[in-house]
């Protein structure tokens, strides 16, 4: 299919996030201040980002380098959309997978299911499995497939003009290693930034585009976590979370929650929440998660008629 008039517009919505302000509006003062309030005294570190209607901006402890583990599972899906548009391949084109494809001592809702392999698996419901239940083994399936860590670090790098993330090590990898797990580091905005493009720019076809987003508004895990409290209120949320073991410290290397809300007033915002080396339990990390989703909408529901 070709695409007409897509580049330009493509590039100018990547230029007007790259030079985002951190908006300082009374309103979006008042939301960093109450944000703050909640992260007080975790012992964690957060970072946050929030675009509200793709224009204000807010940041908090954007700088440091955080470990993204399976939130990099949306960069690999547009990644393996690109690659399968230039390879004039449908989401419903098959992959082999073997038995040794299926590791044994990684969180994988596939080899479960498929525990002896050698079956053949559409690449959209190997993205289910990645997107939906952050399978481990459906990453790495995929990544054999499209050029590794190297291809998609390349595409959202390249392609989407992205600088400030890495993404270097498979989840094997991560697995084995868990020092590698700081490798696939991302900051908060810089994350925000790439659901902005998927939501607001055509990066390729929607036979693929639409998928990613309909495949994260029905996300599984992390149902604690940004999703919790806007449970009952009709708004509309697609995200991507990523959880870590803990390192030699005893920390939880990374816990995060990413992703779009829909608000039934038509408003709409970005949020990225990276929690990185979190002495607190999980179920405090999670909720401190939470409670910054709270926070925010809270925030854009009161401001929505101002």
């Amino acid at each position: 299919m070709t695409h007409v008039n897509i580049a330009p517009r493509k590039l100018f919505f990547i230029l007007f996030l790259l030079v985002l302000p951190v908006v300082i509006k009374a309103e979006q003062k008042e939301l960093e201040e109450q944000l703050r309030k909640v992260i007080a005294n975790k012992k964690a570190q957060i970072g946050i980002a929030v675009i509200i209607n793709s224009k204000d901006t807010i940041t908090i402890n954007n700088d440091a380098r955080y470990p993204m583990m399976s939130v990099f599972k949306l960069h690999q899906a547009l990644a393996v959309a690109d690659y399968c548009e230039k390879k004039g391949l449908s989401f419903d084109t098959p992959i082999y997978i073997r038995k040794a494809d299926l590791k044994t001592d990684t969180y994988s809702p596939l080899r479960d299911l498929y525990p002896d392999g050698e079956i053949s698996l559409p690449i959209k419901e190997l993205l289910e499995y990645t997107l939906h239940l952050s399978d481990n083994n459906a990453c790495d399936i995929l990544f054999q497939q499209t050029g590794g860590t190297e291809a998609t670090d390349h595409y959202i790098r390249s392609n989407l003009g992205m600088r400030h993330f890495a993404i270097k090590a498979t989840e094997d990898e991560m697995h084995q290693d868990k020092n590698k797990c700081y490798q696939n580091w991302s900051t908060p905005l810089e994350t925000a930034r790439i659901i902005e493009l998927l939501l607001n720019v055509r990066l390729f076809d929607d036979e693929y585009q639409g998928f990613i987003k309909t495949t994260m508004m029905s996300c599984e895990t992390g149902k604690d976590r940004l999703a919790r409290p806007l449970q009952g209120n009709k708004a509309i949320i697609g995200h991507k979370t990523g959880t870590g073991d803990r390192n030699n410290k005893g920390q939880i290397i990374g816990m995060n929650d990413v992703g779009f809300v829909y608000l039934p007033d038509g408003q709409s915002y970005t949020i990225a929440v990276f929690i990185k080396d979190s002495e607190e339990s999980e179920a405090a990390t999670a909720r401190i998660i939470a409670d910054i989703s709270k926070t925010v909408y809270r925030h854009v529901t009161n401001n929505s008629h101002e």
